[in-house]
């Protein structure tokens, strides 16, 4: 009887021998396959990025669009890099295509909003209203653009605050881009006394401006011209033409160097006033007797 047992115990071993030697030459190879498809797929897809992403360079070819596109090259490696390991299985990759699509209809219909910010992404990208480094208003929000992603831009405000906007709020809105042209003008509004001497003020301040070498004579000299006959003031427009980079800093100085001058000249810089009639009791009383 223990004889008999240990026989069956024997076969039952060799049985169980037989399948994990089975298993692993079937599979085996298969697993090993597979991973050694992962890695070769895993090493192209970054290769691919990155040798996409220098040829785009190369080209001249905007940073932003360059980054998208050699991310496309590396996703779609890796996707097909997927289906080849499934299929290393047995795996039957014709059915899985179409599961994954009918799972992405599903998945689309679902998440119409944030596919809305991919489609406008691509619109960004592909249009180019603006790109990495432009200061830019838009969506309600003004920054310098950081990155522009597929669902969202990152932009950062002159106080350093990260503002993250959805892209669809951008491609639907007006966008205003301050860096794309290489020009900009600078305009003020100058109030003086009308006791004061119009054209000693105009001369005052052209040549104060004439003086900064910031200020530029294209696409037009710098003009000081009045504009307005206020309650107050007459009321000078100055304009300037100037690098947009040195939009803010002109601005500043030229608003302080305007003061000076004036102050210099010995022409004022009204503010608003009005008159005050103070009646007294008496006086109501004996307008009230003669009406």
């Amino acid at each position: 009887m223990d004889s008999l047992n240990l026989t069956s115990m024997q076969d039952a071993m060799q049985t169980s021998s037989q399948q994990v030697i089975e298993l692993t030459t079937t599979y085996g190879m298969s697993v090993i396959g597979a991973l050694v498809i992962l890695f070769i797929g895993w090493t192209a897809s970054r290769w691919a990025r990155r040798i996409t992403l220098n040829a785009l360079t190369r080209a001249k070819v905007d940073l932003t669009l360059a980054r998208f596109i050699s991310s496309l090259a590396r996703y779609a490696i890796m996707a097909f890099t997927i289906i080849a390991v499934l299929s290393k299985f047995g795996v039957q990759t014709a059915s899985l295509i179409a599961v994954m699509g009918a799972a992405g209809l599903a998945i689309g219909l679902a998440l119409q909003g944030t596919l809305s910010h991919v489609a406008a992404g691509v619109m960004l990208l592909l249009f180019r209203p603006f790109k990495i480094g432009d200061y830019v208003e838009g969506g309600g929000q003004a920054g310098t653009v950081e990155e522009i992603g597929l669902f969202a831009t990152t932009m950062n405000t002159p106080d350093n605050v990260r503002i993250i906007i959805p892209n669809s709020q951008l491609w639907d809105a007006s966008i205003k881009n301050y860096s794309a042209n290489t020009n900009r003008r600078v305009d003020w509004t100058i109030g003086i006394g009308y006791a004061d001497n119009i054209d000693l003020a105009m001369k005052a301040i052209l040549a104060t401006l004439k003086k900064d070498k910031r200020i530029r004579t294209t696409p037009a000299e710098p003009m000081v011209a009045v504009s307005n006959l206020g309650e107050s003031s007459v009321d000078l427009t100055v304009r300037v033409w100037c690098k947009g980079a040195d939009f803010w800093s002109i601005k500043f100085d030229m608003t302080k160097a305007i003061k000076e001058v004036l102050d210099k000249e010995g022409i004022s810089i009204p503010f608003p006033q009005r008159d005050l009639h103070i009646v007294s009791d008496a006086t109501a009383s004996g307008l009230k007797k003669a009406s």
